[in-house]
């Protein structure tokens, strides 16, 4: 008796980072899209903090990250997502090196009340040559800005996606990791084209 041979899909795994300053929601994306239960280093914030860390927009943030976060995702039986939140604050930057080794790409949430500490992120991943994509945090549902406002305010070119989102709601936070995928997807194409033309080797040279 013949049996058909089981060819099991082996998924390509993918790191994306979700970054973005202090308490603009990514913790809090990471855990709406996981399908695993996602690793948190979030502490309580205590006086050790003040004059470090600004709570200006986000008075009843009580707990901070301090490593990283971390869920997986599969956005199909081929593709699984590793998601790694950055923490936020300044005093924890040297870590973001080591996090964005081998990403595909990153997410910079963004929160409109708070617009300036999204600038680092942008120039961060812009140094890098790293793709990525914006998503406006619309707090309680307030949508004040449009994506055409920040994308100017960012001063972001129109090959990076801007988009309204709810870092709470799975499907929306989906919406932005797959418009990143879009983007990184273009810019490898356009590398891999722009190389083939490089390699190119005329007649007669």
């Amino acid at each position: 008796m013949a049996y058909a041979a089981s060819n099991p899909v082996m998924p390509t795994a993918l790191k994306i980072l979700i970054a973005g300053g202090f308490g603009v929601g990514k913790t809090t994306m990471v855990g709406s899209v996981s399908e695993v239960p996602p690793l948190e280093t979030e502490e309580r914030m205590t006086v050790a903090s003040l004059g470090h860390d600004s709570l200006a927009g986000v008075e009843g943030k009580s707990a901070t990250t301090v490593a990283m976060d971390f869920g997986r995702i599969t956005i199909a039986p081929e593709l699984v997502l590793y998601l790694f939140g950055t923490p936020g604050q300044h005093r924890f930057w040297f870590m973001w090196d080591d996090l964005a080794l081998g990403a595909l790409g990153a997410v910079v949430l963004a929160d409109t009340r708070r617009l300036e500490q999204s600038f680092a992120s942008v120039d961060y991943f812009e140094k890098r040559g790293t793709p990525f994509a914006v998503g406006i945090n619309c707090f309680h549902g307030k949508r004040e800005w449009t994506t055409e406002q920040v994308r100017k305010a960012l001063d972001l070119g129109p090959g990076t996606p801007v988009m309204l989102c709810d870092a709470r709601d799975r499907e929306s936070s989906k919406s932005v990791l797959l418009a990143l995928l879009d983007v990184a997807r273009a810019q490898a194409i356009a590398r891999t084209s722009a190389i083939g033309s490089m390699g190119t080797v005329l007649p007669g040279r």
